[in-house]
């Protein structure tokens, strides 16, 4: 039997504090989706950065064959990664392309397979219904990135209201779960 502990003030404080501070995140992503993307981008643009002196350094000190494999991986890292952070907005397209072309082969597929003959009533509409779907929200991705981009940010802002909602009530209720001991699971 699982029993409910209280958390200690400071947990629940930082929790809360932390709740709150996702929530004004999340209502800056909703405000301005675009810029939330543009922005998201940068940041992976950055750690994409790291991740290619990484893989130069670790080739360079590795005694394995592959460590040019790794020197010239972590370059052309390092490239897409300058060419990112130099051009946030190009990059942002670029992917939005990239996911609008992911939904329209997603949504063909479901359509195609809800003709397939595999499927029969409210599965068969369903698949067809979801293909047709994602084709038409690809789409608007294709046609208008920035339409792609503030639906990216939008999610993106939902996920954060979502997320710190949680944890402030979480930090307001102040229990969290204990694990049972050896003794509880044996009986």
């Amino acid at each position: 039997m699982m029993h409910l502990e209280k958390q200690p003030s400071w947990v629940r404080a930082v929790q809360i504090g932390l709740g709150v501070l996702t929530i004004a995140l999340s209502i800056f992503a909703l405000a301005h989706p675009g810029a939330t993307f543009i922005s998201i981008i940068w940041i992976l643009a950055v750690v994409l950065f790291f991740v290619g002196i990484e893989e130069i350094i670790v080739g360079i000190f590795s005694p394995r064959k592959s460590r040019w494999s790794s020197i010239g991986l972590g370059i052309l890292v390092l490239i897409f990664a300058g060419i990112a952070m130099s051009f946030p907005v190009a990059a942002a397209i670029t992917i939005i392309i990239f996911i609008g072309i992911a939904f329209l082969i997603n949504g063909i597929a479901r359509i195609i397979e809800g003709f397939s003959g595999k499927h029969s009533g409210i599965s068969r509409a369903f698949l067809i219904g979801v293909g047709i779907m994602a084709v038409a929200l690809s789409v608007a991705v294709l046609a208008s990135p920035l339409f792609g981009a503030r639906l990216a940010g939008i999610m993106i802002g939902i996920g954060l209201l979502i997320t710190g909602i949680q944890m402030v009530f979480i930090g307001i209720q102040g229990k969290r779960a204990q694990t049972p001991t050896t003794s509880q699971i044996s009986r």
